[in-house]
């Protein structure tokens, strides 16, 4: 069941669990004013015992460096805690902020959240952030 947790003016955040992955919904504007309240809501769920997150990013219409910023805060956090992180739905032009940052490698992308959520976590998967474990 979908739960939605920020509500503002530009973002609604929300986290709806699939097969033991917290789907975090994202639906707006990603910038220097709305990146704070998406970090709170993925140290709320850590602190609930939420470990494995899918960030869908399907329906954000705006993403600037303070949004790759905060990504990659919440992906620190997540890795404290042993957990793992997919993106899902990134939009071209927002894969294109990951490439520009040289971060794209760095993280598993799939194309819905769908996709992202087929197979179970597996704990650590972060452990050779921020670089794949194949290199």
């Amino acid at each position: 069941m979908r739960t939605t947790i920020v509500r503002s003016e530009s973002l609604m955040v929300s986290c709806d669990a699939v097969n033991g992955w917290s789907v975090v919904e994202i639906d707006g504007e990603v910038d220097a004013h709305t990146a704070p309240m998406i970090r709170e809501v993925v140290i709320n769920l850590l602190a609930e015992g939420h470990h494995h997150f899918v960030l869908d990013l399907n329906f954000v219409t705006f993403m600037d460096s303070m949004g790759l910023g905060v990504i990659v805060a919440i992906t620190k956090r997540i890795r404290e805690h042993e957990g793992s992180l997919r993106i899902a739905s990134a939009s071209g032009r927002i894969l294109r902020i990951f490439d520009l940052s040289g971060m794209r490698e760095s993280y598993e992308i799939f194309p819905s959240a769908g996709e992202a959520t087929q197979s179970v976590p597996s704990p650590g998967s972060l452990a050779h952030w921020p670089r794949p474990s194949s290199e």
